[in-house]
């Protein structure tokens, strides 16, 4: 077994359509630069309410990826 070395990253991913969306939105984009990605953990969700409806979602997570020798 090898022994690995991870770094954590904090992303918030946006979207009207929900929470999932909005993570599915900001691993996608930070998998166009970051390789290695791991795991992620949600940290905060929040959204934006218009006219008594939620109308956006805001979605903080931390992304773990391995660090390359």
């Amino acid at each position: 077994m090898s022994e690995h070395v991870y770094k954590k990253i904090e992303l918030t991913g946006s979207s009207s359509a929900g929470i999932q969306h909005a993570i599915e939105t900001a691993i996608a984009k930070a998998g166009q630069t970051i390789k290695n990605m791991r795991w992620f953990e949600v940290v905060e969700t929040r959204g934006h309410i218009e006219n008594g409806k939620v109308a956006h979602w805001q979605v903080t997570i931390k992304v773990g990826f391995t660090v390359e020798d």
